[in-house]
């Protein structure tokens, strides 16, 4: 039996455990001192957390946009997201104010790929490879 990977869904799963992640992590790490734990920010791993649910994100709907249904709206919106994610990094002040949109945006964007994908269902133009 094939095994086929749903990419949408799993970038839906990431976003969210990223939005757990961002929500939840704070509140973690400001209680650490109660326990005599002290630990500093780690900026490198907040980039590369981005920067793999990035990739994992565009290869899902960039495969969507070729095979399925040519439209940039997805891909738009994830950028987007990612963005704000980016500037969530470097401004800490707009932390939480930057996080509900660009996880909202991101997830928007895979369930609007998902949607596009099964309206489509291999509506090829003439650029299309297969």
């Amino acid at each position: 039996m094939k095994f086929k990977m749903n990419w949408d869904a799993l970038g839906i799963a990431t976003s969210v455990a990223c939005a757990i992640h961002c929500a939840l992590l704070p509140l973690f790490l400001s209680s650490l001192p109660l326990f005599g734990v002290n630990i500093i920010e780690n900026i490198r791993f907040e980039y590369f957390m981005i920067a793999l649910a990035f990739v994992v994100g565009i290869y899902a709907l960039y495969h969507g946009f070729k095979k399925h249904h040519h439209s940039w709206w997805p891909i738009s919106l994830f950028s987007l997201g990612i963005l704000f994610l980016i500037v969530k990094v470097n401004f800490h002040d707009l932390e939480l104010i930057l996080l509900i949109p660009s996880v909202g945006l991101i997830v928007v964007a895979h369930y609007l790929n998902f949607k596009l994908c099964r309206v489509h269902d291999h509506a090829h133009k003439d650029d299309c490879a297969h």
